[in-house]
């Protein structure tokens, strides 16, 4: 209820203002045109009067809402209703001329985050209702932000920019962007076309990364795997490597191994050409292809691979004998298999690899191994153990971390409300913990736990029974201060939400929360009004931290500061899972008016398997760190030699603020950062010039090697070459 007129200055963490507009009684508050001049003057006149008190200047009547199509008697009606009265003048125009003409004198001003319910529906609930639509976009969003982009920008230079591929998946993310589809609010068939317009995403993304390290790989002078870091930061981390041979490999762990001489497929000769070619992008690359007569009158295909030798390929003359032979004996039976030198695959831990480079990986034993054994796990940084009570665990000293807290849940996918005969439960039946892996790279323990959770709601009560059975596993890697969470399960109950509870080390009564370009500190409880009860849910991008406590997250939008004693709450709770039947409901205790469609749905039950991802850090550590450590992982390409690139290297050495983005345009490097701090900054883009340019691509300033960046500030800098 601070903004008190319906005109006012909205000022950016950065000391930026632009004048907004306050929609009384929302941005459709003239939706329902009627076509009669008199009704209109007469609704029009009705608003005023209400809301006078807000009303600033002319005033803004919006003839539109979701979902409608533009009034045709729209133009008529104005005019007649401007013929029979001289106390209004409507005009219809667009919404700059309206801006450009509004009155600037004398408005108030508000800083910061607009999250209110005090006048109208903030419908918090939408940032938890259907998960799996959060994580897809996380996911989607990730792999074309910190992947794919940054690889084809630096590390394929020579390579023509495949604008084409990525416009595509771009597209499909601004599609998504309306929002009923982000939000999910909408039937149950357009949430399956948001869900395929993230894969392809996606899939594009994955499958332009992937293009990009082969081609990266060429450039480089000498053979091997090497380790690329597609981030601005110098960093560690475990990546998986195949060496040829067999046997173990120094301070490495096993994944799996590759026999000299492995059946692929039997098939028929119609068949063999076709599967033969799909082969051809095996781990080990295929340099050629034999055919020869087989035991039985089996034809035997041969493909000979070996790691990082030549381009994956089947000979003219290959694919000739094969289609001839297919030809004469169509249903004969082909043997296909690969012969390589005997290959292993493991899991390492690198050190220190350039911010936006890489480095040649060679076998080394890490420093801070991890073991696990029994209800531990340790790397000498932490120490992790469970608690065979409950299934929660410890971090350190810091114990009861992970508790599992169902609760009901009577509301839509805009708010969550509980019945009235809410049963919450927060205990298991059963826990058993095993050992997954235990090291000396990876440690992973697996906890297991049985739940029994009310079947659904039925009037205002949740009644009957679900057994559950949910899988936590907690991976602690060698060398890192963060405890990686995976929750799975397979849901049947519905009405129903699942929180993850993590107590704080030291109570807090402010949380901070990733959003756009900033972070934002937000007290306990929002702003509650009459047309909707206070809560204390928010929303946050990747990460939020409060007491202590940091947790970085995979699409776990929603969090609550939880367990609250003299004005300081002692835990935090991330909603993992929140399952409703309908798009909206009628009066409900947390919002006494329907928000959407009255609607019933399938989908927001969220029934089927989940796999949930998030990450735990104690201290004081850089939360945009221990988001990119968490699930921005570092990559391996296999160089072939012959190349001019070194074994080690950097493609851009950029230091001094977050990197949002890193892209090509006009046959510019595009690189965009931001200071997420209260504290001025220098970015240094060593040995490198360029502009500072705009939105539009405009250029505001030059700059060599390095220019300032004020607090929370934002900027587009085009980098030349050195």
């Amino acid at each position: 209820m601070a903004i008190d007129a319906s005109a006012f200055w909205w000022e950016a963490p950065d000391g930026s203002v632009v004048r907004a507009e306050y929609l009384p009684q929302g941005y459709g508050n003239g939706a329902y045109l009627p076509g009669d001049a008199k009704e209109l003057v007469a609704r029009v006149d009705q608003f005023c009067a209400d809301q006078e008190d807000l009303l600033r200047g002319p005033v803004l009547w919006m003839v539109g809402t979701d979902h409608q199509m533009p009034r045709p008697w729209l133009g008529r009606v104005v005019a007649e209703a401007n013929d029979a009265q001289d106390d209004y003048h409507l005009a219809i125009t667009p919404l700059e001329d309206h801006l450009r003409a509004a009155p600037t004198d004398d408005l108030p001003r508000w800083t910061g985050e607009l999250r209110s319910a005090a006048r109208a529906n903030l419908l918090p609930g939408v940032a938890s209702n259907r998960v799996d639509v959060r994580q897809a976009a996380a996911v989607a969003e990730r792999q074309l932000e910190r992947i794919t982009e940054p690889l084809w920008a630096l590390f394929t230079p020579d390579e023509p920019w495949p604008a084409a591929l990525l416009d595509e998946a771009w597209l499909q993310l601004v599609r998504n962007a309306a929002h009923d589809s982000v939000c999910a609010c909408s039937a149950d068939e357009v949430v399956d076309a948001v869900q395929h317009r993230y894969a392809e995403a996606r899939q594009i993304g994955e499958g332009l990364a992937a293009r990009a390290l082969r081609a990266f790989g060429l450039r480089l002078a000498a053979p091997g795997a090497v380790v690329v870091n597609p981030l601005a930061r110098t960093r560690g981390g475990l990546v998986e490597v195949d060496v040829p041979g067999e046997g173990e490999v120094e301070g490495t762990q096993l994944l799996d191994e590759t026999p000299a001489t492995e059946l692929l497929h039997r098939t028929t000769r119609a068949s063999a050409p076709t599967i033969v070619e799909r082969e051809l992008d095996l781990r080990a690359e295929v340099h050629a292809v034999e055919v020869e007569p087989g035991d039985d009158g089996e034809l035997v295909v041969t493909l000979l691979a070996e790691l990082g030798r030549g381009e994956p390929v089947l000979p003219g003359p290959v694919r000739a004998q094969l289609e001839r032979l297919a030809s004469e004996a169509p249903e004969g039976a082909v043997r296909v298999e690969v012969r390589q030198p005997p290959a292993t695959r493991v899991l390492a831990r690198v050190e220190a690899v350039p911010g936006f480079g890489w480095q040649r990986w060679e076998p080394s034993t890490p420093a801070n191994e991890v073991r696990a054994s029994g209800l531990t796990m340790s790397n000498g940084l932490l120490t992790v153990e469970v608690d065979p009570t409950d299934g929660t665990f410890a971090v350190g000293d810091h114990r009861g971390l992970g508790r599992l807290v169902d609760d009901g849940d009577a509301g839509d996918t805009y708010n969550h409300c509980p019945p009235a005969g809410d049963v919450v439960v927060d205990a298991p039946d059963d826990v058993s913990v095993r050992v997954v892996d235990a090291g000396p790279v990876r440690a992973r323990l697996a906890i297991d736990r049985r739940y029994r959770w009310p079947e659904r709601v039925e009037g205002d009560r949740r009644v009957g029974e679900v057994v559950t059975e949910v899988t936590t596993t907690l991976e602690l890697h060698a060398g890192e201060d963060l405890v990686r969470v995976t929750v799975e399960l397979d849901n049947h109950a519905e009405d129903h939400r699942l929180r993850l509870w993590l107590p704080l080390p030291e109570p807090a009564a402010t949380s901070e929360a990733e959003c756009a370009f900033a972070i934002v500190e937000r007290g306990l409880v929002g702003e509650g009004g009459s047309t909707e009860r206070a809560v204390g849910t928010f929303p946050s991008r990747r990460f939020v931290q409060a007491g202590g406590l940091l947790v970085a997250h995979e699409g776990l939008v929603e969090y609550e500061l939880v367990d609250v004693e003299d004005d300081r709450a002692t835990a935090l709770a991330l909603t993992l899972l929140r399952c409703t039947g309908a798009l909206s409901r009628g009066p409900m205790a947390t919002r006494p008016l329907p928000a959407g469609p009255e609607v019933p749905l399938e989908g927001p039950q969220l029934r089927g398997r989940h796999r949930l991802r998030l990450a735990v850090h104690l201290g004081d550590r850089d939360p945009f760190a221990v988001a990119d450590d968490a699930f921005v992982p570092l990559l391996v390409c296999r160089a072939r030699g012959g190349g001019d690139q070194p074994p080690v290297g950097s493609a851009l050495d950029l230091v001094g603020a977050q990197v949002s983005a890193v892209t090509r345009t006009d046959d510019a490097l595009l690189v965009r950062v931001h200071n997420p701090t209260p504290e001025p900054t220098t970015v240094v883009v060593d040995g490198h010039s360029g502009w500072l340019v705009d939105l539009r691509g405009r250029p505001l300033e030059p700059f060599e090697g390095r220019f300032e960046l004020g607090p929370w500030r934002i900027a587009n800098a085009v980098v030349t070459a050195p």
